[in-house]
């Protein structure tokens, strides 16, 4: 592409627009330039995670043939963010909201044209077969459980500013009385019944299970959590060694899981609406859209 530019102010303007993304081989389109100033990295989660999949999907359909995918932790993954963040440089990540590091962090969303990662989505509660008959209570109270965003991104907040994540979940419980009330409405009390949750180590859903894991337990529950990937939460609950997990992100995120154990799992209800995953970049980044990546 070959552009005429005139005069100190759009050299001026040139220079804004290198600088905006924190390297000097950026030119103003946004395009080659990104890959280089990334190592054509995008820096991933879990390998397990639905996230992945997607991500690996939206290479394919945007022709990214030159682009890598790193995988590791989530905690990994907003670790690299920072140091980046805090130093103006180039990077892109997997990302998904609800999540803290939105409210830390002045970031966007790529737009994602081809829909490689799907519209909004729901987190939902899936249950064990058999598990209405076995635990009647905590059936009623895990299907009962919804909050919103703004509920989960105060316990997320807390958690990744020091706090434990019992202490977190606590305080939240302590604050919002009625909404509890609400999801253990007309249950009563058991003594003693043991229940294990397995989750995903997404900051949302550390947040969610340690929630249900006080209430169930001022019910009466002794509560295990258990965390893991997707691939093994999802046996876990097909295979009946796990009880029940509040991290179903359907229906793309973990369409595959449902799809292989589709008749092995109970569906008890969605805990949030609006949820969303795709490619995330800090917004001094001069790029809107993943087709952008595509050289």
């Amino acid at each position: 592409m070959t552009k005429k530019m005139f005069g100190l102010g759009a050299a001026a303007l040139l220079a804004l627009g290198l600088a905006a993304c924190g390297n000097d081989d950026k030119s103003s389109d946004g395009s080659a330039s990104v890959g280089k100033s990334v190592d054509y990295k995008i820096t991933g989660i879990d390998p397990g995670a639905g996230i992945m999949e997607a991500t690996d999907r939206a290479i394919k359909d945007y022709g990214l043939d030159k682009w890598d995918v790193t995988t590791g932790s989530g905690a990994a993954m907003t670790a690299a963010l920072k140091r980046a963040y805090d130093a103006e440089k180039p990077i892109i990540v997997t990302g998904w909201t609800p999540h803290w590091k939105f409210a830390k962090f002045d970031l966007k969303y790529l737009e994602d044209p081809k829909g490689s990662f799907g519209g909004e989505e729901q987190i939902r509660t899936i249950g064990r077969l058999g598990l209405a008959d076995d635990l009647p209570e905590a059936h009623q109270i895990l299907s009962n459980f919804n909050w919103s965003e703004e509920d989960m991104g105060e316990v997320m907040v807390a958690i990744q500013e020091g706090e434990k994540e019992e202490v977190a979940a606590q305080n939240w419980i302590d604050a919002n009385a009625d909404k509890v009330a609400q999801w253990t409405e007309g249950v009563n009390k058991v003594n003693g019944d043991a229940i294990k949750l397995a989750y995903v180590a997404w900051d949302s859903e550390i947040a969610s299970h340690n929630v249900i894991k006080l209430v169930l337990e001022q019910m009466g529950y002794n509560v295990t959590l258990t965390q893991v990937e997707a691939g093994p939460l999802w046996t876990a609950i097909a295979d009946g060694s796990a009880d029940a997990s509040l991290a179903a992100w359907l229906p793309v995120t973990h369409e595959t899981y449902a799809t292989k154990f589709d008749g092995k799992f109970e569906e008890l209800g969605i805990n949030m609406e609006g949820v969303k995953i795709g490619l995330v970049v800090p917004q001094y980044m001069d790029i809107n859209s993943i087709e952008d990546l595509k050289e």
